[in-house]
């Protein structure tokens, strides 16, 4: 199977770490396509993005007006690229010159399957929420507060550790796979998305798994701290879709109004804290 790997990067205001992200993926093995797909930045990203472009054919860039969603501009980057491998890039994410090649191998060796790998910050802190259960709608019920947490502890006797779900960050597939289940979901704007397509590659066969082995530095939310708001509201919205989809149906009536009450009373105990913040 052809090794091409195309990585696609959605941003939004993402100027502060978009040049380093770009560097690094230029640098990786077997990427042979790097697509931009930006979701109306005002800042200097469509700057920086251009200027890797004229220095590196392999770079396009695409220019949304407005922003459409993380999902819809990911199926963007995917059908102006043609490689047989897909890999989804945070803008705020820095991969090492082998990661991607290396994912790749374990994927050609599973068959289908989505892919990620550890992800630290900047001072080399894991992130404990990469591996991922799905969203357990009745323990929302009985802790508005804490039954949405998904985080699930990394396993150090697994190199390759299957989960539900994985952060959206970093994930890699095939384009076979992508296409059969039919790519990202654009009904989601912000959040929740990747859980979705995680739970859709399961439910088509596949495997999701995390290479405990791999690791980038992820630097965290940089185009979310400046609309806390609204990255709350997605969110939570997309959790509401999330159930609609996939549980609602084997739900009655009055547990699907309890869901859709906690998922917002969830959402309500956070906007002290969030104003806190803001002033």
């Amino acid at each position: 199977m052809n090794p091409a790997i195309a990585a696609i990067v959605v941003t939004y205001q993402s100027g502060s770490t978009i040049d380093a992200c770009l560097s690094r993926l230029r640098q990786a093995q077997d990427v042979a396509q790097i697509r931009v797909v930006d979701n109306g930045s005002q800042d200097d990203t469509l700057e920086i993005v251009q200027r890797h472009a004229s220095h590196d054919p392999r770079v396009r860039f695409i220019g949304n007006p407005d922003n459409p969603g993380f999902a819809a501009a990911n199926n963007q980057g995917v059908a102006d690229s043609s490689s047989p491998w897909l890999a989804f890039i945070n803008p705020d994410l820095l991969v090492e010159e082998d990661t991607l090649a290396a994912l790749r191998e374990r994927a050609l060796a599973l068959g289908d399957c989505l892919l990620g790998v550890e992800q630290v910050d900047e001072h080399g802190f894991a992130d404990d929420a990469v591996r991922r259960r799905d969203p357990d709608f009745l323990a929302m019920l009985r802790s508005p507060g804490r039954g949405g947490r998904l985080a699930i502890p990394r396993d150090p006797a697994q190199a390759l550790q299957r989960v539900p779900a994985l952060s959206g960050a970093l994930l890699l597939m095939s384009r076979a796979l992508f296409d059969r289940i039919g790519g990202w979901d654009a009904g989601y704007r912000l959040h929740a998305e990747d859980l979705d397509l995680c739970r859709r590659v399961r439910d088509a066969g596949g495997v999701v798994a995390i290479a405990n082995d791999l690791r980038v530095t992820h630097v965290r939310g940089v185009s979310s701290r400046s609309r806390p708001f609204f990255v709350e509201w997605h969110k939570h919205r997309g959790l509401w879709r999330y159930f609609s989809k996939f549980e609602a149906k084997q739900r009655s009536a009055p547990v699907r109004v309890l869901v859709w009450g906690a998922i917002w009373a969830h959402a309500l105990m956070l906007v002290p804290r969030l104003l806190r913040k803001a002033l």
